[in-house]
């Protein structure tokens, strides 16, 4: 994994600024330590830092390729699980490669395949090639978003990132926040729009979709979307079908030149994930090693919810103690986690999911003492059907998004005449709307079928999205590497299109996936309640995050400005309720002030 950033302006390319370039790539070198390299020709200027995991001695970037008379360049962040038979297709059609890194099959994959390329990867990528030839720079993204992908347009100049702060090394490039943006924040953070920064001028290339910088401009295109389409096989052909891909896909991303690990919750997703890995070792004579994680606190304070029925530890140990793994449990200490709220807010450059970022980020910080690159079980909730507004109706057929169980909690805590919450909940609510109705379906399916596309849909396109964020930001900035299997886009268009009767067989939620894990997972794991990343439960994490916020308020800055103070005192005063997805009560409301204050200081964010 690695960083990219760069500028393009072939009207006028003595714009190209080099040491801006440079500022920026320095903003992202936590994204790879391991080295960094710059390009620039006639209006382009690419910056790379690299973090070394396949062919360390020959991987650096920008990397050159020179075919049919001209040089081609590109600067990749991503890993390519197909590469080996790309490798075999593109040297039968004259590519020549020099190295063993996938840099090289992505640049001969745009070479040999043109603007068509992203469609024959497989794997986690963004990544932009200059085209001399055609005066053009080619970006991508991967189809489910997993490598980030930002970039910014002001006159002829594009510029473009892997985080946002890199982009704010360029001068006309500021932190200004709009009223989309502050509803972003306020009634769907940590979850953003598809395509935006928040910030005013910033934006993504959307997940699966290609584009072009040329002297006309900017154009953005899919090269892969969802399908609706009908499939008739029955439960031991799907789940057979499942295993399969979900085998193929972990056996293929378990490739690496440096230490390797999978996180082990105990749960189903990164429990089926480990098996297969450590069975595939096995094979080789190796040996799996895994992390699971817990808050200092949490045996003495757990409180079982519908949500977080019970904890993770003794399933992790014993599955760990079966599949015969290196297995170590990391223990975040609630001052640590409470602390790194702010480095969290860095890392992301959002506000965004309070102690479940920073005990992340924790946890990451120590994986990277021993392991570069890990393997996690993100994914397997939004594509078979893991949370509850997958059937519980009344979740869904709201309005609004269904994990976002009181929309007002946030945005009543403030200023009404800076957020103008009525205004900005039509706004969201029509943008809901329309997501839903976008949502590829079959004429004359039956309405659970029906509702479960629109759930899985909602929930792979937001939910899902700010997992992969969260994710990558955290780990990333801990210079570690997350691969997630369950993000391989053949599971998603595959389960996507079987009945909701197979997924949710006798009222089990991912039934499916469980049918198809038997043999691989002892049956107290295959058939547990899903649970949850851990939060912390420990009273000692409020009181901290307590006094934290008391001194915010204490020193002025922007919640000292909005914040309602009495409508804060009853928030703090009343019932410890749960507002967004299954992990966010009120100590991580308190957490995301927090964050949402360091935020507006840290960036100085100026609304317009």
């Amino acid at each position: 994994m690695c960083s990219i950033n760069g500028m393009i302006n072939f009207s006028e390319p003595e714009k190209i600024c080099g040491t801006e370039i440079a500022a920026a790539g320095e903003r992202l070198c936590h994204r790879g330590p391991d080295g960094s390299g710059a390009f620039f020709a006639p209006g382009v200027g690419f910056y790379h830092n690299r973090l070394a995991v396949m062919d360390p001695e020959g991987g650096a970037q920008p990397m050159r390729a020179f075919f049919g008379g001209q040089w081609y360049t590109v600067v990749y962040n991503g890993e390519i699980y197909n590469g080996k038979e790309l490798r075999r297709e593109l040297t039968a059609k004259g590519a020549t490669f020099r190295t063993d890194c996938d840099t090289e099959v992505v640049l001969w994959s745009y070479i040999l395949y043109g603007e068509d390329c992203p469609k024959y990867l497989n794997g986690i990528f963004a990544f932009a090639v200059y085209d001399p030839g055609k005066q053009k720079v080619f970006l991508a993204r991967d189809r489910m978003g997993v490598k980030p992908l930002f970039y910014a347009r002001f006159g002829g100049n594009f510029y473009f990132s892997s985080e946002i702060k890199a982009l704010f090394a360029h001068r006309e490039i500021r932190p200004e926040v709009s009223k989309e943006g502050l509803w972003q924040l306020f009634y769907l953070t940590p979850v953003t729009l598809p395509g935006s920064g928040v910030f005013k001028h910033i934006f993504e290339v959307l997940p699966g979709n290609a584009a072009r910088v040329t002297r006309n401009g900017y154009e953005e295109w899919p090269y892969w979307r969802l399908q609706a389409g009908l499939c008739q096989d029955d439960r031991p052909t799907a789940a057979q079908r499942v295993r399969e891909l979900l085998v193929d896909a972990v056996k293929r991303q378990l490739s690496s030149d440096v230490p390797l690990a999978v996180l082990l919750s105990g749960g189903l997703d990164s429990s089926a994930i480990s098996a297969v890995a450590a069975a595939h070792l096995k094979e080789q004579g190796r040996t799996l090693s895994t992390y699971s994680f817990e808050h200092e606190g949490n045996k003495e304070n757990f409180q079982s919810t519908l949500f977080q029925p019970q904890g993770d530890d003794a399933y992790a140990t014993e599955l760990a103690a079966t599949l015969g793994t290196d297995h170590r449990v990391l223990t975040a200490p609630a001052a640590l986690v409470a602390e790194r709220l702010i480095d969290a807010t860095h890392a992301r450059d959002l506000p965004g999911q309070a102690d479940i970022d920073s005990s992340l980020l924790y946890f990451c910080n120590k994986i990277k003492e021993r392991h570069t690159v890990i393997l996690s079980g993100e994914c397997a909730d939004e594509i078979f059907g893991g949370y509850p507004w997958f059937y519980r109706p009344e979740m869904l057929e709201r309005d609004f998004f269904p994990w976002l169980h009181d929309p007002h909690t946030r945005i009543g805590l403030f200023d009404e005449t800076l957020t103008r919450p009525q205004e900005g909940l039509r706004y969201l609510r029509e943008v809901c709307r329309q997501s839903v109705q976008d949502c590829p379906v079959l004429e004359g399916e039956g309405v659970a079928d029906r509702t479960a596309r629109i759930a899985t849909w909602l929930s792979t396109k937001y939910f899902m999205a700010n997992l992969l964020s969260r994710k990558d930001r955290m780990s990333m900035y801990s210079s570690v590497e997350v691969r997630v299997p369950f993000a391989d886009h053949r599971i998603l268009e595959y389960v996507f299109n079987l009945p909701w009767s197979i997924k949710y067989e006798n009222g089990i939620e991912k039934a499916l996936l469980r049918r198809a894990m038997a043999g691989y997972l002892p049956d107290r794991v295959l058939w547990r309640k899903k649970s949850p990343y851990p939060k912390s439960h420990n009273p000692l994490y409020e009181t901290l995050v307590r006094g934290m916020l008391k001194e915010r308020l204490e020193r002025g800055g922007f919640l000292s400005t909005y914040l309602d103070r009495r409508k804060l005192k009853a928030l703090l005063e009343g019932e410890n309720d749960t507002w967004f997805g299954q992990l966010m009560a009120r100590p991580q409301l308190i957490a995301w002030l927090l964050q949402l204050d360091e935020w507006f200081d840290f960036y100085q964010v100026k609304l317009v």
